[in-house]
């Protein structure tokens, strides 16, 4: 499937990319981002997933893994804004193949990655 997609975001997509880069700033890219990236993540893994869908997230997650972005990560307050239209933007396509595990697998990441801690 990579060999059929052919734009620099695309390329530096992987899954162990995504994972690195979910888990390192999920708490600094905040809910909004978090969540759609992994819906987009498991939609992505499922096998009835069509093709055309999958190209669209592996851009959509390949700019989003990318650290030199229209406007880079760490730039305070602002970092992750363009990462949250690319993204919201992509899963607005992706949303009719969406399945409730999808959705389920992750709302438990982010229900554990964003529970307020106990005090």
């Amino acid at each position: 499937m990579q060999d059929q997609i052919n734009n620099k975001y695309s390329k530096v997509y992987s899954e162990k990319s995504f994972w690195v880069k979910i888990r390192n700033y999920a708490k600094i890219a905040g809910q909004k981002v978090t969540e759609p990236a992994l819906i987009m993540y498991y939609c992505l893994k499922d096998k009835d997933t069509p093709l055309r869908i999958k190209l669209i997230i592996i851009t959509a997650l390949g700019y989003f893994i990318l650290p030199t972005d229209v406007i880079p990560d760490i730039t305070p307050l602002v970092g992750f804004t363009d990462d949250l239209g690319a993204l919201l933007t992509a899963y607005e396509l992706v949303r009719l193949h969406t399945k409730p595990e999808h959705l389920d697998k992750a709302g438990e990441k982010v229900r554990i990655w964003f529970a307020p801690e106990s005090a």
